[in-house]
């Protein structure tokens, strides 16, 4: 679940091993790209964090931040 906190939408995902987490982060950087919106994140080993803002709106969470939230939720779902 994502968290609202600092102005930020935030989100951890936990992997297997640091090849699926990168494997991840590849495809969210290709939708972050189509919908021109990028995330700030963090890799450590198999555990990524996504913090989510508009920067162009003074750094708050806006309907972009949610909308990319929500596409990188559903990349998520049709892995399973």
């Amino acid at each position: 679940m994502w968290t609202e906190k600092d102005n930020r939408l935030q989100k951890t995902f936990k992997f297997k091993d640091f090849t699926q987490a990168f494997a991840f982060m590849t495809e969210v950087a290709f939708l972050a790209e189509k919908m021109n919106h990028h995330p700030d994140w963090r890799n450590v080993y198999n555990t990524v964090e996504i913090s989510l803002s508009t920067h162009d709106a003074g750094n708050k969470v806006t309907e972009k931040d949610r909308q990319l939230a929500e596409a990188i939720d559903r990349l998520l779902s049709e892995k399973k």
